[in-house]
């Protein structure tokens, strides 16, 4: 019987798998049909058929490229049917503008209408692709809808024009951290836009005529709708499509976020953990080929379901004595397990983005809890314990920001412990920590390789070590018995008096200085 329920579940994903390509030419053919719609300029039939069929062929190029680069999109729906959407709404709005341009340009009288086609924004649909998927996508769309621009308004030349817009505009939001660059890149579009304007001027000899001055004009005003476009649409394709781009982790870095101060105020020694895992993950993230400020954003929020029960973690007890005293180990290890929960449903209060509620879901994996799992064998005596009792509940880090959350976790806990923390043994315990964690099969399902994590423990042991560096003693001051006073006024007393003066009053200065 339960053969025969793999062979179903079996078959059920062959017909899956099996069908999942045919939806994929099916939306195909749905994208191609609206984009030739899109691009015709009278009713002739023979032209909706060569459109939707040269549609079909470049974005089936489209299609094959992305399957080879960036699969993920394909497989996520909601990634697809927004790619589609850029692609018909650039189309949309390059024919909306085209007529408003044009019939502007009869109204005024003095331009030259044949002009109006250099203020056409088409470069916004690369700048949003750039910023909700990648660059590389952002030249292929960019190739694909200049080549379009060219078939709907029957000019060779003109491609030329809309591509070098497209890739600047895709060019200047690389690694955009600030909604104010937005305003930089249309700056580069207006740039680019005027010079290749004139250059295809001069191609067709026409630059010193009364086309000139009005096909600038119009690639000025390009360059600053496609930074008004992007600017609006921006933030509801964010939030439509629950798209997380580098200038929305950027503003989740603000202290003034309210689970940041909740997490300062309420759990300070989690929020101190927390930076410095953040400084830990940054180190290593652009060596394994992730975005750095994804990875110290999640980072950050990655133990915040410890606000609810701070005192139940040791970092936030202060010497005090521990809660878990008078609980049983089981009690103690639900407490524990318990915060990944609170954190991820405080995530979702609050509105985090996915890609960093998943983080804080797996930022533990399937873990043991091993204090307590030990605690409760060496107080059983009858039952022994079982080991489900007392993990994480998973799953395992899926990405290689989770993995790295997860490592750096581990290693900035046990990094407190030690007594001497010289170079060499903080490399050993990075060694040990990340060692476990990979014999326990906690990185099994995430794509980090094995030079990827000699990589992460050369930057942790970097990091690590310059956190817990040496000082030198400080003369006349002895820390370890509390007589710090009595040792500077035997200091004091071998000073000559006008020096011992500015000493009192530069003290005396310090502490009104620090309130």
């Amino acid at each position: 019987m339960k053969n025969t329920k793999e062979g179903i579940k079996m078959d059920k994903i062959k017909i899956a798998d099996s069908e999942s390509p045919l939806l994929k030419i099916v939306f195909l053919c749905i994208v191609s049909f609206i984009v030739s719609l899109s691009l015709m300029v009278d009713l002739s039939p023979a032209r909706f058929i060569g459109g939707a069929l040269i549609s079909f062929v470049l974005l089936f190029i489209f299609y094959r490229d992305i399957m080879r680069y960036k699969p993920a999109y394909i497989n996520n729906y909601n990634m697809l049917f927004l790619l589609g959407l850029m692609i018909v709404s650039t189309l949309g709005i390059g024919r909306f503008f085209g007529y408003l341009l044009e019939s502007l340009s009869k109204g005024l009288g003095f331009i030259a209408i044949d002009a109006a086609v250099y203020g056409i924004p088409i470069p916004a649909g690369a700048m949003l692709v750039a910023l909700l998927f990648d660059f590389h996508t952002a030249i292929t769309f960019s190739f694909m809808i200049s080549l379009f621009t060219g078939y709907w308004l029957h000019d060779a030349l003109y491609p030329i024009y809309a591509f070098v817009g497209s890739l600047t505009a895709a060019f200047s939001v690389i690694r955009c951290k600030r909604r104010s660059a937005l305003l930089r890149g249309g700056f580069y579009v207006v740039l680019a836009n005027v010079v290749i304007a004139l250059i295809l001027l001069i191609s067709k000899q026409q630059l010193f005529t009364d086309r000139a001055p009005s096909a600038v004009v119009f690639a000025i005003f390009s360059g600053i709708t496609v930074s008004s476009i992007v600017s609006v649409l921006l933030p509801f394709l964010e939030y439509a499509f629950k798209i997380t781009t580098d200038i929305s982790l950027l503003e989740l870095l603000d202290l003034n976020q309210p689970l940041m101060k909740m997490l300062m105020i309420n759990a300070p020694g989690t929020y101190h953990h927390s930076v410095i895992v953040g400084n830990l993950v940054e180190s290593a993230s652009e060596a394994v080929g992730v975005n750095p400020l994804l990875a110290r954003v999640s980072s950050y929020y990655h133990d915040i379901g410890k606000i609810k029960m701070p005192e139940y973690f040791i970092e936030n007890q202060g010497g005090s004595p521990s809660k878990h005293d008078k609980l049983t180990p089981h009690m103690s290890s639900m407490i524990i397990t318990s915060h990944v929960k609170e954190g991820v449903d405080l995530a979702r209060q609050y509105k985090l983005p996915h890609s960093v509620i998943d983080i804080i879901r797996q930022h533990h994996g399937d873990a043991l809890i091993t204090y307590f799992f030990q605690k409760a064998r060496e107080h059983t005596h009858e039952n022994v314990p079982l080991e489900e009792d007392y993990r994480y509940p998973g799953p395992k880090p899926q990405t290689r920001v989770a993995a790295l959350v997860m490592m750096a976790d581990a290693v900035e806990a046990a990094s407190r412990v030690l007594n001497d923390p010289t170079p060499a043994r903080i490399s050993a315990l990075v060694e040990k920590i990340i060692n476990h964690i990979f014999l326990d099969g906690q990185l099994d399902e995430c794509e980090l390789t094995l030079k990827d994590i000699s990589e992460i423990k050369r930057r942790f042991t970097y990091i690590l070590t310059g956190i817990f560096h040496k000082r030198i003693d400080y003369p006349g001051f002895d820390f370890s018995d509390g007589n710090i006073h009595k040792e500077q006024s035997k200091v004091d007393k071998l000073r000559p008096a006008e020096d011992r003066k500015g000493i009192r009053q530069g003290t005396s200065a310090a502490r009104a200085s620090h309130g």
